[in-house]
Parts: C-alpha cells; sequence; structure tokens
C-alpha cells in the first residue's frame, strides 16, 4: 500500500487514515522510524510485554542473574574465537 502526506513547516506528518488502519494504529501509540538509504520505514513500536513467553527459556536457565548470563555468553564467544 502506498498513501501520501504532507510534511508541515514545523516538520509534522499526518498519518494517513489508512495506513493507520493498516497498522492499528491508536491516539497515544508510539512510532519509529527507521532509515533506510533514501526511505524511512515507519512501524509500530512493539508492546514488550505482550512479547513475554514468545521464546521458550530451558528449565536450567530460568532465575539467573543477568551478569551471570552476560558472563557466561563473553567467555563462551570468547572461547569459540581461539
Amino acid at each position: 500500500m502506498d498513501a501520501a502526506a504532507k510534511l508541515t513547516s514545523k516538520g509534522q506528518v499526518t498519518v494517513p487514515k489508512a495506513v493507520r488502519d493498516a497498522l492499528g494504529l491508536e491516539e497515544g501509540d508510539e512510532l519509529v522510524f527507521h532509515v533506510e538509504g533514501n526511505r524511512a520505514v515507519l512501524a509500530k513500536t512493539p508492546d514488550f510485554l505482550s512479547l513475554a513467553g514468545a521464546v521458550a527459556v530451558p528449565a536450567a536457565k530460568r532465575n539467573v542473574a543477568w551478569d551471570d548470563v552476560v558472563r557466561k555468553t563473553r567467555a563462551s564467544r570468547a572461547a569459540k574465537r581461539r
């Protein structure tokens, strides 16, 4: 889908209704712009709480301190480079 909009003198753009509907955008939603060359891709910022449980974590790796995860990951990567 392509939709056009004009940039105001204040650098603002109104997201066309068809785009808002397609992305399920509502008032207050946050958006992210990703620049690729001379194009910008607009996306709705994901609600990270809705992603909870999306990735299975093995029981042995649950309830591990974040510092331990980082330390073990770095050690593992360093060992692979040797």
